[in-house]
């Protein structure tokens, strides 16, 4: 469909210029930037769906284009929007084009990009197991920022940072990040599998 792939590029084009203008704009190194969740997450949307429109016989586009790719993106831009606007709001202080920015990776393109998941995601059925899968990356992530912080004494998240907290709260808070990414994929599951879901893929498929 040329309408699904201009959508796709023009989220990409976005998701492009919101992360690189970020790391421009930032004071963090290129390590850290990258260290924030919210930055691989809306670099996975850009090269997700660049990948997949302009190389989807690469190896690369075959793989972002897997349903179940999709939709551990859309689960992992989820948690984004959800964590930051509900818990991490307001404790960085930001103005100008940091603000916009900022914006533009916490709501703007998951909002987007969940929109397109929904509307425009690979036919197929997800398993239950795939909720399990989909915690690998961020668990792989937790566990990244607990031993970079304990030797650099740096963390990207305040409810991370063992130094402050001690581990066995740091270690808790992540057990309950993690706990919310499992809850976050099997309701995605379960969306998948309701009949407006099924009805908007069937509607789509018949044009």
């Amino acid at each position: 469909m040329v309408a699904q792939k201009i959508i796709a590029l023009i989220i990409a084009l976005l998701a492009w210029l919101s992360v690189l203008s970020q790391l421009y704009l930032t004071p963090l190194n290129t390590i850290e930037y990258f260290s924030y969740f919210t930055s691989l997450s809306n670099s996975l949307v850009a090269v997700s769906l660049t990948l997949s429109v302009l190389a989807p016989s690469s190896g690369p586009g075959v793989f972002f284009s897997r349903l179940s790719v999709q939709s551990a993106i859309a689960l992992y831009i989820t948690v984004v929007f959800l964590v930051y606007n509900i818990a991490l709001r307001g404790i960085w202080i930001l103005t100008g084009w940091e603000y916009f920015w900022d914006n533009m990776v916490h709501i703007t393109i998951p909002v987007l990009y969940v929109a397109y998941w929904f509307f425009f995601r690979t036919r197929g059925v997800l398993q239950w197991t795939d909720s399990m899968r989909w915690m690998i990356f961020p668990f792989i992530y937790l566990a990244y920022c607990l031993a970079r912080g304990a030797m650099v004494n740096w963390y990207p998240y305040p409810f991370l940072n063992a130094g402050k907290l001690g581990y066995p709260k740091a270690l808790l808070n992540s057990s309950i990040t993690l706990v919310v990414f499992l809850a976050g994929g099997l309701l995605l599951i379960v969306v998948t599998r309701t009949f407006l879901s099924r009805f908007v893929l069937n509607h789509r498929d018949q044009k």
